[in-house]
């Protein structure tokens, strides 16, 4: 099936101009506020207990001094980090009379851990302004806190309350728009949410609008799917691939194999040597290489350095390699673009959104990916789909929803402008994230109302991170979130 994203009436394509259609919208092209930058046992804790004392600021915080002997002031001891890199993200600290600085904070048991576990060479690490210790069994110049002889009660006592009774997420950690937002109503709550994911649909949809100026409409497709298949640590390789995608996808009976071999070359994910004790993943792997020799000459000029992609953290499932044997079959598949029109336009796909173009996207039975997460993995008891569900959702809320939006908004189809935004609004909740955790304690301190439902309540709380919190600081200076909050309750 073909839509037609025109109406009859409509004899030329206009330039699309996004004004603001809801309050939410409106706030954010408002100008923003200035941009911001004991007893112990005798074997020391877990790092772990050190990190909870660390966010519930179990200390005596009035008497903290650095191990060099200055006094430091914890303004904010930064948000806890569940992913690669520093413990803590974003605090701020004052050490004597100096200016407040904003950054990183990691937590070791010992000084020694520094070195010891290689942060010194990491550029994660680099924004990091305090070393928050237990012992110190080695000198340092950096700022460190030893906080054994700070803590405001016994470990033992510390180790209970952080177990049973402490609070999922300090008070003085909320953000404060918490309180203006706890005084909606849970529809009010879903309201500005939703103006928020409205403009977040607009936002993605431009983007895709503006590439396809340059290269078409497929294209711009395309380069969007991969963005939202690398997350966010590697969407900058797989759109570089996207953009090969003329290159690498063209050739007479181009097979699903060969383009796969393309995809990982070119890509710099093939490993230079073979498993030798992983049978049918050496049989892949050989065939790759020796395919690859022969293209290489052709292909050499663009391929990527290894260097631009990151694993640490990653689902086995979401592994790039697998990810690019996946985007092989869809890249030859001539009926898929087709199909994904005709899911757009069935009543189907109204009642069941992401199962229908779950079903869209699946691909059969891949002879080697199927039962493989990576080039380095043993085959895999039984078969596993290329594509789940949570990644649809992704899919389908960042780029194939707006893609449609913007074209029917270009075409001026009000109708099937109105059918995309309801199946965005309507789609199903995605996967959690660290971004939407802290956002609903920094926001709602976790307690959310049970009208929070559904993508389009997580991509306007995204939104509304991306507008505001991190155009603040830790402490909410200068954000006027809060004020427009109050406001727009008063008129609502």
């Amino acid at each position: 099936m073909r839509l037609d994203f025109a109406e009859a009436t409509h004899e030329k394509q206009c330039e699309v101009s996004l004004v603001a259609t809801n309050s939410y919208a409106e706030w954010r092209v408002r100008p923003h506020g200035a941009p911001a930058f004991c007893e112990t046992p005798e074997s020391p804790p877990p790092e772990r207990l050190l990190q909870a004392i660390w966010y519930h600021q179990c200390l005596r915080r009035d008497q903290l001094r650095l191990l060099d002997g200055r006094a430091v002031r914890v303004l904010h001891p930064g948000f806890w980090n569940r992913e690669a890199g520093p413990d803590f993200r974003r605090a701020i600290v004052q050490i004597e009379a100096e200016a407040a600085r904003s950054g990183d904070v990691e937590v070791d048991v010992h000084t020694s851990g520094w070195l010891g576990h290689h942060h010194d060479r990491n550029p994660n690490f680099k924004n990091v302004i305090l070393h928050v210790v237990w012992v110190c069994d080695r000198n340092t110049d950096a700022p460190t806190l030893v906080i054994k002889d700070f803590v405001n009660a016994p470990l033992s006592e510390l180790e209970h309350w952080l177990s049973h009774d402490a609070q999922s997420f300090p008070e003085a950690l909320k953000g404060r728009c918490s309180a203006p937002l706890h005084g909606l109503s849970p529809a009010q709550w879903t309201e500005l949410l939703h103006q928020a994911a409205l403009v977040r649909l607009q936002r993605k949809a431009t983007d895709l609008q503006a590439r396809a100026r340059q290269a078409g409409w497929e294209q711009a497709l395309w380069e969007g799917m991969l963005r939202a298949l690398g997350y966010k640590h590697n969407l900058w390789p797989m759109q570089c691939l996207a953009e090969l995608r003329p290159r690498l996808a063209s050739g007479e009976n181009l097979s699903v194999f060969q383009l796969q071999a393309r995809l990982l070359a070119v890509g710099g994910l093939l490993p230079p040597d073979l498993t030798r004790n992983k049978a049918s993943t050496d049989k892949y792997l050989r065939r790759v290489w020796d395919y690859w020799w022969r293209e290489r000459d052709q292909l050499e000029d663009c391929a990527l350095p290894r260097e631009l992609w990151h694993f640490a953290g990653l689902r086995p499932a979401n592994h790039p390699q697998r990810r690019l044997a996946l985007v092989a079959h869809w890249w030859l598949d001539p009926k898929l673009l087709g199909r994904l029109q005709t899911w757009f336009a069935g009543e189907n796909s109204e009642r069941n959104p992401r199962e229908t173009l779950l079903a869209v996207l699946h691909v059969a039975a891949d002879e080697f990916w199927s039962r493989h997460w990576t080039l380095r993995s043993a085959s895999l008891p039984k078969a596993r789909p290329l594509l789940g569900a949570p990644r649809v959702t992704d899919l389908a809320v960042n780029v194939i929803l707006p893609w449609f939006w913007i074209r029917a908004v270009e075409g001026k189809n009000e109708r099937l402008q109105r059918a995309a935004e309801d199946r965005y609004f309507a789609w199903p909740s995605g996967e959690d994230n660290a971004v939407l955790r802290l956002a609903r304690h920094r926001l709602f301190g976790g307690a959310v109302p049970r009208s929070f439902k559904g993508a389009a309540c997580q991509q306007g709380l995204l939104q509304v991170v991306r507008d505001y919190c991190e155009r603040s600081n830790a402490l909410c200076d200068h954000c006027d979130f809060p004020k427009l909050v109050r406001d727009w309750a008063r008129r609502h």
